[in-house]
């Protein structure tokens, strides 16, 4: 691991003297990925002179235990179980940076959440867990999108689709891809019984034109009159636009824009994201023993938690971890489920890779 990190470190002083050449910082564009690589290795690299800093403390500590001054002995021995507890952390967290990174860290995503079970109250809450995150994302001030919608006479939605762009957007939501099951009351229910409805939501990552190339001679483009909230122009004009994906018969659509073009643009913006999804997932099924730490997350199909209000009670089933706090993680306080969330994936996946190497 050391060999590795004195590389990771040559790499980033080079890097470094790359960034205070007059050729290199004359040129916007070259000056920006260098930046943006040299800022990508920063944390490993403080971290791991961090640790070399503390082994010298922990070296000089020892020396003293052989002082004659009692005292110093006593101060030398405390100042050594400090020093072990901390380095212990530390290479915990250095072996966790050496992980293969995410291909998509860092990118923007799509939020897609579909009505599942439980008609209306399914759609009510599809509503509520839109809410939830773009509260969450408001706190963050991620920009956030509405791509495409289709809304329910109760304000609900059968299918939102979301863009959220920001500092940390995927890193933060990448955990929250599965079945969000509800358990409460529906506001129509006369006679006070619980109601269980689902929803799917899935997480993105907002593809570029380089991850996936559409053949335009693939799509099936069929333009119609909008069916809803738009202004004049709703059922006047063929702004609608539906996009079929013949190869994966993939289909989006998007009318809430006035205008067809801009409907297309945000309708293939949309099927790119949902083509990368799918090339992931099948890139993932071929690797499964490399994503050890994957398995059992991020499947649309897997019920990953339950938001039980009469209880204000919320479930995560994969972390086993529960929270008697629902009415504020609804409102958008997000931070100690994510955090617990991503917390017991990196663990995962620091297993999977130290068990690799014992194999």
């Amino acid at each position: 691991m050391f060999d590795k990190l004195d590389e990771v470190v040559a790499l980033y002083e080079e890097l470094e003297r790359t960034l205070g050449q007059p050729e290199v910082a004359s040129d916007p564009r070259r000056y920006a990925e260098v930046a943006k690589e040299h800022a990508g290795l920063r944390e490993v690299v403080e971290t791991y002179r961090r640790e070399r800093t503390l082994r010298v403390d922990l070296g000089e500590n020892r020396e003293l235990l052989e002082d004659d001054d009692p005292e110093i002995r006593e101060m030398a021995r405390e100042e050594i179980e400090a020093i072990e507890t901390e380095l212990e952390e530390l290479t915990a967290q250095l072996k966790f940076l050496l992980l293969p990174k995410d291909p998509f860290e860092g990118r923007d995503v799509l939020l897609e959440i579909r009505a599942g079970a439980g008609g209306d109250e399914a759609a009510l809450f599809a509503a509520d867990l839109l809410r939830m995150y773009s509260k969450y994302g408001e706190d963050r001030r991620w920009k956030i999108d509405i791509l495409s919608a289709h809304p329910t006479p109760i304000g609900g939605f059968k299918e939102v689709i979301a863009g959220l762009r920001g500092a940390d957007v995927y890193a933060k939501l990448k955990w929250e891809s599965g079945v969000h099951r509800v358990q409460r009351v529906p506001q129509t229910e006369s006679q006070g019984r619980i109601h269980t409805s689902t929803c799917t939501v899935a997480i993105m990552p907002e593809a570029e034109e380089v991850d996936v190339a559409i053949d335009p001679n693939e799509l099936k483009v069929d333009v119609y009159r909008s069916s809803g909230p738009g202004g004049q122009s709703v059922n006047t004009t063929d702004s609608a636009v539906r996009i079929t994906h013949l190869p994966s018969n993939i289909v989006v659509t998007c009318q809430d824009e006035k205008s067809q073009h801009k409907n297309k643009a945000k309708a293939l913006k949309i099927l790119r994201s949902r083509l990368l999804e799918l090339e992931e997932r099948k890139r993932m099924e071929e690797e499964r023993s490399a994503r050890l730490a994957q398995v059992g997350t991020g499947d649309r199909s897997e019920r990953i938690r339950t938001y039980n209000f009469p209880q204000n009670r919320l479930s995560d089933h994969r972390i086993g971890l529960t929270l008697y706090s629902l009415d504020k993680v609804i409102e958008g306080g997000l931070d100690e489920l994510i955090s617990s969330v991503t917390a017991h994936f990196q663990a995962e996946a620091l297993k999977a890779a130290e068990a690799n190497e014992d194999a």
